[in-house]
């Protein structure tokens, strides 16, 4: 029974060193993989060579568990704002391209404006976040 005892607390020691190792390393997963019969291997095979494989014994029937290093999830881009369009007004020689992009900004926020022809007229498009 002493000797049992033992050999529980030595397991449970080498199973918290394990998991303090992995642990200083970033973020810990864990992946139940069944009984322990090669358990290191699937441990490995599935995660990666950097991953460790457990055998924990305390319920009776040994059972692997796989600690391996996670990845961050990927943020989600944050959501686009939609583009509004407006007409301001005629391009001319006097007021072309830059002309119409600085009156595009000075009428709405974030706005840039071109000179769009439309048949024989060329009108001074802005588009500007809605």
């Amino acid at each position: 029974m002493e000797k049992t005892i033992s050999y529980v607390l030595f397991v449970t020691f080498f199973i918290m060193s394990a998991l303090v190792m992995i642990e200083a390393q970033g973020n810990l997963c864990r992946d139940g993989l069944g009984t322990c019969e090669d358990c290191d291997q699937k441990c490995k095979t599935k995660h990666g060579p950097s991953s460790e494989g457990s055998c924990d014994r305390s319920v009776g029937v040994a059972l692997c568990t796989c600690f391996y290093q996670c990845t961050p999830p990927t943020p989600s881009p944050p959501p686009t704002r939609p583009t509004c369009n407006s007409g301001t007004a005629l391009c001319t020689e006097q007021c072309s391209d830059d002309c119409c992009d600085t009156n595009c900004a000075k009428s709405h926020d974030g706005g840039h404006g071109i000179c769009n022809s439309i048949g024989n007229t060329r009108l001074c498009l802005c588009q500007y976040p809605c």
